[in-house]
């Protein structure tokens, strides 16, 4: 089977995340610890930093802002940011470059995770964590 072409991946990628969109848009998440997806949380009895963010996904699938913001305010930015490196992507692509990551990547995703886990601590904290 050959390797799809760069086009094709990229075609993938947006599809796939288009069949996230519905699947997420029809699920309608149990209330609740015990129904939560998380496995730390399942394992643990304890929140992982990413908590509420499917449930806030979900949410977001159907429009519903308010309800989202309350499962995990940074939903919004990480749906954001999915879509424009899709786009970004897409745009490379059709200068006929491959896209590569920009040379501070890690220091972008370290950035991301300390800001995870600085609003993961905010909620144990306060108490506001979905459930």
């Amino acid at each position: 089977m050959r390797k799809p072409s760069p086009f094709g991946r990229w075609a993938l990628a947006g599809l796939a995340a288009l069949g996230c969109f519905f699947l997420l848009h029809l699920w309608v998440p149990a209330p609740g610890a015990q129904n939560s997806v998380c496995l730390m949380r399942r394992l643990s009895g304890l929140p992982c930093p990413g908590c509420g963010m499917t449930r806030a996904f979900a949410h977001l699938a159907k429009g519903e802002w308010a309800a989202a913001a309350s499962d995990h305010l940074l939903a919004y930015v990480l749906a954001a940011e999915l879509a424009v490196v899709w786009v970004l992507w897409g745009v490379a692509l059709a200068r006929g470059r491959e896209p590569r990551p920009p040379a501070s990547f890690e220091r972008l995703a370290l950035g991301h995770l300390a800001v995870l886990v600085a609003f993961w601590m905010g909620r144990l904290a306060t108490g506001t964590l979905p459930w």
